[in-house]
């Protein structure tokens, strides 16, 4: 038992978040292969903390968007959060916080790993969402989704569509858009390779890169093109972020 109990303490300071009811946290842990085996109700599971975290961890990822991309229309925000919020972003954070260590799993799901799957990782993530949101509301919650989840924005949205990046980068320094221009193409279907220019203009700087389609390779000297102009010609926001 006092084993038992150090083990969620010392998870709780990985979480960086300290349960006033622990009855929430160790609820959360249990899989539903567990319940099972034990004869339990599916309640006794973690799949209704889940299917809490899930809505909760939704709520938050879209109002923070709301607030920090105001110029942003609903398509593109709507596939930012499912970037930010997809399993294996959930699964990374569930690893970070050795959430395998504490999954409590019926023995025959236990002897094949799988608190080591994404699946499983990000259920229980969500999960513990849930619990931190009953526990004690949508601030603690909130706080421990930014922290983990929503601490990297720009960094995906760029991995996600790096040529609206930088059209709305360069719009904000008051400079011309990008030229994209189909360099070299050969093959077809699977075969085709492009190779594709993104040409800065006034700035002086192109460049190219290639893939297997001319949307792919436009993202991809999108993406260089716009570290590039953070790292060159960096805006005032990107300067207070840096001097703080």
């Amino acid at each position: 038992m006092i084993e038992k109990e150090e083990a969620l303490s010392a998870l709780e300071e990985r979480l960086e978040y300290h349960f006033q009811n622990k009855d929430l946290l160790q609820h959360a842990l249990i899989h539903p292969s567990y319940s099972n085996e034990m004869g339990e109700a599916k309640e006794a599971s973690n799949q209704r903390l889940e299917f809490l975290g899930d809505a909760v961890l939704e709520l938050i990822s879209s109002t923070v968007l709301y607030h920090r991309k105001p110029a942003m229309q609903e398509g593109l925000m709507t596939k930012l959060r499912a970037a930010l919020v997809c399993e294996p972003a959930l699964a990374a954070v569930a690893k970070a916080l050795k959430l395998s260590e504490h999954i409590v799993l019926g023995k025959g799901e236990g002897r094949e790993g799988i608190q080591y799957r994404d699946s499983v990782l990000s259920d229980t993530l969500e999960a513990i969402i849930g619990a931190i949101y009953l526990d004690s509301g949508i601030e603690s919650a909130s706080c421990f989704v930014k922290k983990n989840l929503l601490n990297d924005i720009e960094k995906k949205q760029l991995q996600m569509d790096a040529k609206t990046m930088l059209q709305e980068a360069l719009q904000a320094r008051r400079l011309a858009l990008p030229k994209y221009r189909i360099e070299h193409q050969e093959g077809e279907g699977y075969t085709a390779r492009f190779t594709v220019s993104c040409d800065l203009g006034e700035l002086g700087f192109i460049t190219t890169a290639e893939a297997h389609s001319r949307r792919a390779a436009e993202q991809q000297t999108a993406k260089t093109a716009f570290e590039w102009l953070e790292q060159h010609h960096p805006s005032t926001k990107s300067k207070r972020r840096k001097n703080k």
